[in-house]
């Protein structure tokens, strides 16, 4: 497990990283928020990163979040938790009670009930649609061009609230190229919230526009075997 000393290094030169990027490009570096991931790593080092100041924070797996953080928000009520993950529809109820940011919409089931949950429980889960940009069979996410016409359906049929939009490039490609793309689509949807960048290129979407970067490695090391 990641030394406190350590951790706060790491967070602390990711933030210094992601301000240079943003004056680089003309950005308020207060515009960026970051995701720090924790995906595999125990609560204990969650703990860590908060005591460090960090209160944003991505899961990839519904029982994982469950398991690690409703013991540590009475201490930290302020943290706020992204879903960055595929959501399967048995997790939906879950997923409404406890995250703050459903970053990975992409189905009209999930919309539909995800807007269904959140009606039922008053608890509204801020969400973004998630975004194939490169187009690949294994990955979650709407194509390109089936963006704008299942963003009006998130809105208009399901009534789900959409802030904005969530891409993972490929990895074997120039990430920019996927990032201009991703907020082209934003820009002509009227979405201000650009969730793009890891670890490898969150200085790059940072210049591209992200609102939102999402890294793990970067802050905690490498990912910790799952049990």
């Amino acid at each position: 497990m990641i030394s406190e000393s350590a951790l706060a290094a790491n967070l602390a030169a990711v933030r210094t990283k992601i301000a240079e990027a943003a004056r680089g490009a003309g950005r308020d570096p207060a515009a960026i928020t970051l995701v720090a991931v924790g995906k595999t790593h125990p609560a204990e080092t969650m703990r860590t990163a908060l005591a460090a100041g960090q209160r944003v924070f991505g899961e990839n797996r519904v029982q994982e979040a469950t398991a690690k953080w409703p013991a540590l928000r009475p201490d930290f009520p302020d943290l706020r938790l992204h879903l960055i993950g595929p959501l399967q529809s048995n997790k939906v109820k879950d997923a409404v009670a406890l995250f703050d940011v459903i970053e990975t919409v992409d189905r009209e089931k999930i919309a539909r009930r995800i807007a269904a949950e959140s009606a039922a429980t008053g608890r509204a889960p801020r969400c973004l649609v998630q975004v194939d940009t490169g187009e690949e069979a294994q990955k979650a996410g709407v194509s390109p061009a089936e963006a704008d016409d299942f963003v009006a359906f998130c809105r208009d049929e399901a009534g789900l609230p959409v802030d904005g939009l969530m891409c993972i490039p490929p990895v074997d490609e120039e990430p920019s190229l996927h990032f201009a793309l991703l907020a082209k689509i934003a820009a002509r949807n009227g979405l201000d919230v650009l969730s793009m960048g890891m670890s490898a290129d969150y200085e790059i979407a940072v210049a591209f526009g992200a609102t939102l970067v999402r890294v793990g490695t970067a802050i905690f090391g490498p990912r910790a075997p799952r049990p």
